[in-house]
């Protein structure tokens, strides 16, 4: 063999023409030392970087500012699912008694006086039924939304509507749509929470899978290692999964930078990093042991009392969106006994919620709003037999907000003479979600989602803002 000279030979140095045609074992060979030792510095790396690799990502839940002025940064929805009877709860129609047990101008069915009496209350002077006699003190900071109407008076897509601003087709829900375009001030937490909603309403649909809801199933006598479930981790320390987090999002974006980004593949790994996050600190959002009595008893011992609790520690530590769900408002049938005792459950626990977050300095800044899919007939249902309820309508309803920039102490809008459907200041489903976008600093109209080749919104092609009630 021909020993080569110590004398140096830039020709020696230069690519040849036979390198550029390999075959795959040659170049397998030849690469695989080098693809090793890059696998290795990248493995060594996590354990000599001084500080974790997420901290250089910024989290796609970071918080946003919106693009314009905002009342609301944060919203709690109580939603009666059901559709609850705007007649006997926040509209008064006193006309209905002239044709008590008769056959109103027009429509088909006997007319059914509400059986309760509606009262005046606060400076405002706002009718108020005797069914919320503690809500009614807070009236002055609330806004009733008299003349409510919808499209479909049917359970399903009325409550899809609702939620998501879609009838049929599955589209991101209104909390989704929240927390994309604002994110959440807390990464310990989920940026939308519901409290026992269903799951078309807090869907993400098109939009990224980690913006969807958080379900928990709370109940207050369930134990809290319960509430949550499989974000405990029993057999690995934090420290080592910090370091299991650390190297998976390393390996991610080395994946997104060298062929594509997989939205799929980032949702799942920021869901394990929710899940080590809200270890310590969402257990401790969901304790109201923590609470004094005199808190728990003006909030009430019930269901109710307690979720809206919760909502407002979850709001407190910067959760940007949360549902409470409080079905059972639909009555055909024995309204007078049932929806007195589902006002019960609500009166004084949304009393509490309104004055616990405006004694705390939190409701200037939280939205509240409490309504159904739609409203009740004011005719009777079930041919008119004895213990008579009412029938869906989607044509007039009520639903009401409180804080976040609304003005208190109103009724906008209202329905016909009877109260059958909305008249005047009328306000569509769309119309609400876009004044709720308006209270949060967003023009509905720009809060957009390429998806398929078309920009999506929430309210669609329709929407207007009822700048009436906006303080």
């Amino acid at each position: 063999m021909q020993r080569r000279t110590p004398n140096f030979n830039p020709s020696e140095h230069m690519p040849l023409l036979e390198d550029a045609f390999l075959t795959r074992r040659e170049m397998l060979c030849r690469s695989g030392m080098g693809m090793g030792a890059m696998s290795l510095a990248m493995l060594l790396g996590s354990t000599m970087v001084a500080s974790p690799a997420s901290a250089d990502v910024a989290s796609p839940l970071a918080a946003k500012d919106p693009p314009l002025p905002a009342k609301a940064k944060h919203v709690i929805h109580i939603f009666a699912g059901g559709g609850p009877s705007h007649v006997d709860t926040w509209d008064p129609k006193p006309a209905l008694s002239q044709y008590a047990d008769k056959v109103l101008p027009g429509m088909e069915g006997l007319s059914y006086p509400s059986p309760f009496k509606f009262t005046k209350m606060g400076q405002s002077g706002v009718e108020v039924s005797e069914l919320f006699t503690k809500l009614g003190q807070h009236i002055d900071d609330m806004c009733i939304i008299r003349s409510m109407y919808t499209d479909v008076p049917a359970h399903e897509p009325a409550s899809r509507f609702m939620n998501t601003g879609s009838l049929q087709l599955p589209k991101p829900s209104v909390g989704s749509w929240v927390v994309y375009g604002l994110g959440t001030e807390n990464q310990n937490m989920p940026g939308f929470i519901t409290l026992g909603s269903k799951t078309e309403y807090r869907q993400a649909s098109f939009l990224p899978s980690l913006y969807q809801g958080v379900n928990v199933n709370y109940s207050p006598n369930m134990p809290l290692n319960q509430v949550l479930l499989n974000i405990h981790n029993q057999f690995t320390s934090p420290e080592k999964q910090r370091e299991q987090l650390d190297l998976a999002r390393k390996l991610n974006t080395l994946y997104s930078e060298k062929l594509h980004k997989e939205e799929q593949l980032e949702a799942r790994i920021e869901s394990f990093e929710m899940a080590f996050r809200m270890q310590t600190e969402a257990t401790d959002a969901f304790d109201i042991r923590k609470e004094s009595q005199e808190s728990r008893e003006m909030y009430g011992n019930s269901d109710m009392g307690s979720k809206l609790l919760i909502a407002r520690r979850l709001v407190e530590r910067g959760v940007r969106f949360v549902q409470v769900y409080d079905g059972g408002w639909d009555h055909h049938s024995n309204l007078e006994q049932n929806l007195k005792k589902k006002c019960g459950g609500l009166d004084q626990a949304a009393a509490a919620l309104i004055g616990d977050l405006k004694q705390r300095g939190l409701l200037e800044h939280t939205l509240i709003v409490w309504g159904g899919e739609f409203g009740r007939t004011v005719t009777r249902d079930r041919g008119g037999t004895a213990n008579p309820g009412r029938d869906h309508n989607g044509r007039g309803f009520c639903t009401w907000l409180a804080g976040g920039g609304v003005k208190g102490g109103m009724a906008h809008g209202a329905t016909d003479e009877f109260g059958a459907r909305a008249a005047e200041n009328r306000v569509h489903v769309h119309d609400l979600h876009a004044t709720m976008l308006a209270l949060l600093g967003f023009d509905h109209k720009k809060l957009t989602y390429r998806y398929n080749g078309r920009d999506f919104r929430l309210t669609d092609n329709f929407g207007n803002v009822a700048t009436d009630i906006i303080a």
